[in-house]
């Protein structure tokens, strides 16, 4: 079983410069105007690549708080196959997991393309900081084991 080994309260009063630094990043691709829901779908795929835990349950909350289908949340980790996500959506998910594998390989220009048929130039920026960010704090969340935010919901029906 997981346990944490370092609290995201702790990491918060340890180094806060850096979790400012990357709230700050993450609400650059927020207020950018960028399709809000297209960002959390690219955000919870992210985290289910990384297995963070904490990431995933604050962005399910955030995408319930959104008004997200909830078939759309059950099923982006096979969104390949689901047949019920949009061209755009599809495109996301396709370049966010073409950057979260980065392993030992360069990003393919028909990656690229692909993205840019339906993202303009701006659009492709700030889907990709969403990207990035999503990706550091999974780094952390990963690491040091964050527990994952109880959603309210769940904690009001175990009081």
């Amino acid at each position: 079983m997981s346990h944490v080994r370092i609290a995201y309260d702790t990491f918060q009063k340890t180094a806060p410069a850096a979790q400012a630094a990357l709230l700050a990043l993450g609400k650059c691709a927020d207020e950018s105007g960028f399709d809000k829901e297209i960002i959390e779908l690219v955000k919870l795929r992210v985290s289910q690549i990384n297995n963070c835990a904490f990431c995933l349950q604050i962005h399910l909350n955030v995408a319930r708080k959104l008004g997200m289908k909830q078939e759309k949340l059950d099923l982006v980790a096979t969104w390949h196959e689901a047949g019920i996500f949009s061209d755009r959506e599809c495109a996301a998910l396709a370049w966010a997991e073409t950057l979260v594998r980065l392993a030992d390989r360069s990003v393919p220009d028909e990656a690229f393309a692909a993205v840019r048929a339906h993202f303009s130039q701006d659009e492709v920026v700030f889907l990709s900081v969403a990207i990035a960010t999503i990706n550091a704090w999974n780094r952390l969340g990963a690491a040091f084991r964050f527990a994952p935010p109880v959603p309210k919901r769940v904690a009001a029906a175990a009081s």
